[in-house]
């Protein structure tokens, strides 16, 4: 059996659609970045340790990054609507646990099962939208909107992050989630198409589910542990080791299996491949940068939380900008490979740039030249997106949806996780050698600019070699058993 669609949809009616999927992204990356801000009044309020308090994020990213795979092969089986709602109410239900949560094993727990929620939901959202908007100039501007509502969900969180907390209280960084969950849930129901997976027996790879999430989930949590023990520890070895041994089973049995979870052709298209590849690496970069460029604020400059969101607005302003009124146009015009270039270039400018950061930077100057190149960021995310789908047939847009959304949080994880480790140890090296603390940890953060900028030189390269401008006709359609074969990059 074959996925199958409804009827085609009026235009306004998928523009009714987009509006729900991207507030559901806003709900998803507002949570990411709210609850980084509040952290500290967590901890004292619920008696976290150090060590204790990190869980609230990773037990969040863990389930998260793990189960995106699956969710999104699930979503193309029992239906892409199903799954979306599904995971919207899972969410919703565990942030109402999360904000009253009493003590530190609750906020845990619903913390993983909001990671349970967002990988459900989000796994399947790019493959609903390239397939409600197939015409390449209406595609372009749907996944630049979706893009926006990405730099609108960041830049909302760290700044609403700090005035929830210090006006109210922490509870309310998660009961925000509440209104903007039930309303999603509403709108969905009448705003997204009905439509049939292919069913279970199409696909129901039950090995090859227990494998890759149990390898995925080991390495975003030996990834996001590397900073606590160290690349060399026995702790990451043997995690690590497992996780690669697990995944490498996922492949073998996928080259196997009758029905399997991730079939392998999608892997036949250059520009699934390489645009899933040129994201990790351009994504292990930027998120770093989010991150860094915080801790450089506040530990070096001497900013406040809120002060740290607002500094930091210019370059979420940049990116959402540019991907709701620009990257569509230049997309139709010149193509979204090219404009990925041109993205990628802008954001490795902005890199360097930040190699020369000094101790006393004026934020005009010195930081405000770097958040309007960070722009290209807002040309980079809707290019990629728009790439990494133009090869997936109709019945494999939720998996490779749930790929490229996997690729991107493993990204992020591993990039926090290598230029944090390399930035602590430039700093200790300093302070060794009698820098001042400041001028050590800025040397740590100088350091780990220059490595973000390698990686998005390396994914500039990629995306050169590897990628192709896809045809019009390339965007994931659905299909009745008896259609023949929808043309596109896979063989």
């Amino acid at each position: 059996m074959s996925y199958t669609s409804p009827s085609p949809q009026s235009s306004r009616s998928r523009w009714s659609a987009l509006a729900v999927l991207s507030a559901s992204a806003l709900m998803t990356i507002l949570d990411g970045s709210i609850v980084t801000v509040a952290m500290p009044a967590i901890q004292r309020d619920l008696g976290f340790s150090p060590a204790e308090l990190s869980w609230t994020v990773n037990a969040y990213l863990i389930p998260f990054g793990g189960l995106l795979l699956l969710a999104g092969r699930l979503g193309d089986l029992i239906g892409r609507k199903t799954m979306f709602l599904a995971g919207n109410a899972v969410f919703t239900v565990a942030s109402l646990l999360a904000g009253a949560a009493a003590g530190p094993g609750m906020l845990i727990a619903a913390r993983f099962l909001q990671g349970i929620g967002s990988a459900m939901a989000s796994a399947v959202v790019l493959g609903i939208l390239v397939t409600l908007f197939t015409e390449a100039k209406e595609r372009a501007k749907a996944i630049g909107v979706f893009s926006f509502t990405g730099a609108a969900g960041a830049s909302i969180g760290q700044v609403l992050g700090g005035v929830l907390t210090d006006a109210l209280s922490w509870h309310w960084i998660f009961f925000i989630n509440l209104p903007i969950g039930l309303a999603t849930i509403a709108l969905a129901i009448r705003a997204l198409p009905g439509e049939r997976g292919a069913g279970l027996a199409a696909g129901a790879d039950v090995l090859g589910a227990v494998l890759v999430t149990g390898g995925l989930m080991l390495g975003v949590y030996t990834v996001v542990k590397i900073e606590q023990y160290g690349w060399l520890a026995t702790h990451t070895l043997g995690f690590g080791a497992v996780s690669l041994a697990l995944l490498a089973a996922f492949f073998i049995r996928q080259a196997t299996a009758r029905t399997p979870l991730m079939p392998l052709r999608i892997f036949r298209s250059r520009n699934v491949s390489g645009a899933n590849l040129a994201q990790m690496l351009a994504v292990s970069a930027m998120f770093a940068f989010q991150i860094l460029v915080a801790l450089y604020l506040q530990k070096v400059l001497g900013y406040g939380a809120l002060d740290t969101g607002l500094a930091m607005l210019p370059a979420a302003v940049a990116i959402g900008g540019v991907s709701l009124f620009v990257s569509a146009r230049l997309n139709t015009r010149f193509g979204e490979r090219a404009v990925l270039l041109a993205g990628l270039a802008l954001l490795f400018g902005a890199m360097v740039w930040l190699t020369r950061v000094p101790v006393d930077a004026d934020y005009v100057t010195d930081l405000l030249p770097v958040m309007l190149l960070i722009a290209g960021g807002g040309l980079m995310l809707p290019a990629l997106a728009a790439l990494g789908m133009s090869g997936a047939k109709a019945d494999d847009a939720g998996v490779a949806s749930g790929l490229f959304n996997t690729t991107q949080q493993v990204g992020m994880a591993t990039g926090v996780a290598v230029l944090s480790t390399l930035a602590a140890s430039r700093t200790e090296g300093l302070l060794s050698a009698g820098e001042s603390r400041a001028a050590a940890l800025t040397g740590g953060y100088q350091l780990a600019f220059g490595t973000a900028a390698a990686l998005l030189a390396a994914a500039f390269i990629v995306a050169l070699i590897v990628l192709r401008q896809p045809r019009p006709d390339t965007a994931p359609r659905h299909e009745s058993s008896d259609a023949p074969a929808v043309r596109s990059g896979i063989a």
